[in-house]
């Protein structure tokens, strides 16, 4: 079974903003949150 992966762009986005590079936005926030959750094999709630 292949792993979920991140998306270069995300994984920048995230870089940046705990870099301290970027102030993180409502919007970031939701696509950083989306992305963990899809890669979630467990379906945490």
């Amino acid at each position: 079974m292949a792993k979920k992966q991140s998306s270069s762009t995300t994984s920048s986005l995230a870089g940046k903003i705990l870099s301290g590079g970027k102030k993180a936005t409502q919007a970031d926030a939701k696509k950083l949150a989306a992305s963990v959750l899809s890669q979630d094999e467990k379906k945490g709630k």
